[in-house]
């Protein structure tokens, strides 16, 4: 409710009385954000973000906060502390926004209320758009569903010539709402004989160190990124002779990732416990609000908040010069019309002509037109 950018030490009044939201699958979701943001500078990619999880929103919303694009629709959650604090009473609160991506978010078109359909839309995305790469992210528990379970095969529709490329990316964080999840419980060697079965060539980004995973997830992608090139250099210039094994990532890290480790003597980080806000009490348990003062603490002593304007800006500043067109223009949030599941939140992290036929997204003056 007030003291967003932690000017002072965290007191019950600037919590709001009832804590609602996700946490379990946020990092995850934030730790491919920036990782795709990365390789779309550095390889100049057009990328669209497909993430799965139904609750990933709380990730979504922040990231479209800090690259600008929420600010756009909704200038009065402007890019200062006086936004910030907008932004954060509003989100789970009434008359304000869900924890989920719903249609308040940039971009997005509904809701709904099923999973297991985010791997057809990134599918459906990449088909007839040879110059796009669709990252999409898989939640274990939506990986459970028939939907999903079928949508793997969609690799065999995929022709490198025409189509563009699908990226995978199954996030095993090891629970769903309140239980485990199934792949996350088989051997590494029978996962990734399940999904050379599918026809994929599978890479494993493994690790609860973040500074290990980051390093482990950049020589990643960066290698994957040269396997599609190549694999598209290949059937376009001497034809499509044979179905490539097209790659992709599975992602394990803690459920709750950098949150706490243990709340009341119970395991929070890497477990179920870890899916809704782990510290949710702090009204009326004053170790909530300790540990809660000491994680702000921990953020604001290593630079995560910083006491100024730019604390607000994400990596875009304020009318920052010299910047290439795609760091200053945002990206947006889109959800398909059609099956309209829970899960199919779309980021467009470099501006992309699909995204810009939507009446509400400019289109980025450096992005290549996709057909129709």
């Amino acid at each position: 409710m007030d003291n967003p950018l932690l000017r002072q030490p965290l007191e019950v009044g600037h919590v709001k009385p009832r804590l609602l939201g996700h946490w379990g699958t946020s990092p995850g979701l934030n730790f491919v954000y920036v990782h795709l943001n990365r390789i779309i500078k550095q390889h100049d990619l057009d990328v669209i973000y497909v993430t799965g999880p139904g609750h990933g929103g709380p990730a979504l919303v922040a990231n479209t906060y800090l690259e600008g694009a929420y600010s756009e629709f909704y200038p009065k959650v402007s890019r200062d502390e006086a936004g910030l604090k907008r932004l954060f009473t509003q989100f789970s609160f009434p008359g304000g926004i869900p924890s989920h991506v719903a249609a308040e978010t940039p971009g997005s078109i509904n809701e709904g209320g099923e999973l297991g359909y985010c791997l057809t839309h990134a599918y459906g995305a990449a088909f007839d758009n040879p110059d796009l790469l669709v990252a999409c992210v898989v939640g274990d528990g939506e990986a459970e569903t028939g939907a999903l379970a079928a949508s793997w095969h969609s690799n065999k529709f995929l022709n490198p010539v025409r189509d563009g490329a699908v990226l995978p990316i199954l996030h095993l964080n090891g629970y769903k709402i309140a239980s485990a999840s199934l792949l996350s419980r088989i051997s590494r060697l029978e996962l990734e004989q399940l999904f050379r079965g599918y026809g994929y060539e599978p890479f494993f980004v493994e690790g609860d160190d973040p500074d290990a995973v980051h390093q482990l997830m950049a020589g990643t992608l960066d290698r994957i990124v040269g396997e599609i090139r190549q694999i598209q250099t290949v059937a376009r210039s001497r034809g499509f002779t044979r179905r490539p094994a097209w790659p992709m990532i599975i992602l394990r890290t803690p459920k709750g990732w950098t949150g706490p480790a243990e709340v009341d003597g119970l395991k929070t980080e890497g477990s179920w416990r870890s899916h809704q806000v782990p510290l949710a009490n702090l009204q009326k348990e004053p170790k909530h609000l300790q540990m809660a003062r000491a994680m702000a603490q921990e953020l604001s002593s290593g630079g995560v908040i910083r006491q100024d304007r730019a604390a607000c800006c994400g990596h875009r500043g304020i009318g920052a010069e010299g910047q290439h067109a795609h760091e200053r223009e945002p990206a947006c949030q889109w959800r398909p019309a059609a099956a309209g599941p829970a899960d199919a939140g779309f980021s467009c992290l470099r501006r992309c002509a699909a995204l810009a036929r939507q009446r509400h997204c400019r289109n980025h003056a450096s992005a290549r037109r996709i057909p129709a």
